[in-house]
């Protein structure tokens, strides 16, 4: 059997048989590696996390980075040896069969979509706290409006917005972490806290291991978004090679972005600070005596929202696509103009953030907070696929002797020891009521997508069950031209 979706994977198709399609370049996908996940989760799931386990909430940062670390290192495994639009979804149709692939395709669709409604939602409530000069209803149909005519400009187009969103997003975090090391060794007017926040106030661990579990869990949420960079791929020039830049700068950007954040905010405020559960950053900028701290924050905030929703939209239209691609989707969401923007994909994604401007125009704020408890733990199916394909794809591509571009480390082991630590992440969200409800509702969802699946790919003619690369196929496609994947 063939290899699936080809046309999605293949970014230098040409339209109409003339011109190149539009491409993403190299620095936009290592940028956007860059600030994927430097969104809310960050700005402010930094403050609850800490509210939950105190300073302990470092030990959280610490078990959940390295497990995403690991989880990215062997995504970025499969993307280089198959760059794909489709990315997870394909990866576990190639290593379980359609049906899972479809499964895991539509779940991470349904959740993007979601998530694409939140953060319009969120973008403008944000902004309006500050700066009220419009209904939010209005604001967020203003934010859906621009970013959905960014995403059907072409995806070089895309590209260079989202660069530039990264690069504020970036610039932001590093200047507030030389901010913080200039206030915690006394340079700054305010006086260093010391060690005083870590010995005081409860300790290290004020409020047990129980706490540091509820930290772990928000952390482990927080990431993602990270993900997008499979699917962006796809679309880069010379994909085998910078995806490996792409995936190694995710080690460095949650050490010193994530942990080097977090680590400034426990230094120098109390943990309980109620400002620094609400507002992390803006908690510290004002201690540091910051002018106009709080304003400039919440731009930053707002615009790392947007950046947020506009990639979430691109990897959600070409996630679509790609499944339409493969006949587990409605065939009209292959169509594609001449820059190669899979339009009706595109407005099918974004649907749903324009359904929510009509109902924040009715209930207000209020659909935010439903919409908050929807997306929850769908990133975890994403997780859990993720690993279980790369293990099956490596041990095949080892039987048949094929040399891969980019490798997860320490195989099979520590692909197996990431796969324990996170289900035992999973046991820990199920002690807690509200983390529970949401996994069992993702974990449903997963099943009843996966029995659609096979009646789809059963009336495709398809096995639902049976890997799409049969033994004799290759996991890496031929290209004698690529570079090796991350070698510069």
């Amino acid at each position: 059997m063939s290899s699936p979706s080809k046309t999605s994977a293949s970014p230098q198709a040409t339209q109409g048989g003339s011109a190149p399609a539009p491409q993403m370049k190299g620095r936009h996908l290592v940028m956007m590696s860059l600030g994927s996940a430097i969104g809310t989760g960050l700005f402010l799931g930094s403050g609850k996390g800490i509210a939950a386990a105190g300073p302990s909430v470092l030990v959280a940062y610490v078990v959940a980075g390295l497990v995403v670390i690991a989880i990215m290192r062997m995504l970025g495994e499969m993307v280089a040896a198959h760059p794909d639009s489709g990315a997870f979804s394909v990866y576990t149709a190639r290593a379980m069969g359609p049906a899972a692939g479809f499964a895991m395709g539509w779940v991470w669709w349904v959740e993007l979509a979601v998530v694409v409604a939140a953060e319009g939602t969120a973008a403008a409530q944000i902004f309006l706290a500050v700066w009220p000069i419009a209904p939010d209803w209005l604001l967020t149909l203003i934010f859906m409006v621009a970013l959905t005519a960014i995403n059907l400009f072409g995806v070089d187009k895309f590209g260079e917005f989202e660069f530039w969103f990264a690069l504020i997003k970036v610039a932001a975090v590093v200047a507030f972490l030389v901010i913080g090391v200039l206030l915690l060794i006394g340079v700054l007017p305010s006086p260093a806290p010391g060690l005083s926040n870590f010995l005081h106030h409860g300790g290290f661990m004020p409020n047990g291991w129980g706490g540091v579990a509820t930290g772990l869990l928000i952390v482990i949420f927080a990431f993602g978004g990270i993900e997008i960079v499979a699917v962006a791929a796809a679309e880069t020039e010379n994909p085998r090679k910078h995806v490996g830049k792409a995936i190694n700068t995710i080690i460095w950007r949650i050490l010193v972005f994530y942990m080097g954040s977090v680590a400034i905010m426990v230094f120098a405020l109390p943990w309980d600070d109620p400002k620094l559960a609400s507002s992390p950053f803006v908690a510290v900028l004002d201690l540091a005596k910051i002018p106009g701290a709080d304003a400039v924050l919440t731009l930053i905030i707002v615009l790392a929202v947007l950046s947020s929703l506009n990639a979430n939209l691109y990897g959600d239209s070409r996630m679509l696509g790609s499944l339409a691609e493969r006949g587990l989707a409605p065939k009209a969401m292959t169509g594609k103009n001449r820059r190669n923007v899979p339009v009706a994909a595109v407005l099918s994604s974004v649907a749903f953030g324009y359904v929510c401007v009509v109902l924040t125009y009715i209930w207000g704020a209020k659909v935010l907070d439903v919409l908050l408890n929807i997306v929850g733990s769908t990133i975890i199916v994403t997780y859990l696929f993720t690993i279980a394909s790369q293990i099956i794809l490596r041990r095949r591509a080892e039987k048949h002797g094929e040399k891969l571009p980019f490798k997860m480390w320490g195989y099979p082991y520590l692909s197996w020891l990431t796969l324990v630590v996170l289900i035992g992440i999973i046991g820990l969200g199920m002690t807690d009521a509200g983390v529970r409800s949401q996994i069992l509702a993702t974990f449903g969802l997963t099943v009843v997508l996966f029995v659609i699946g096979i009646v789809r790919t059963r009336r495709l003619g398809q096995d639902p069950f049976k890997p799409v690369v049969t033994p004799g196929d290759r996991l890496v496609d031929a290209d004698p031209a690529a570079e090796p994947a991350g070698t510069d």
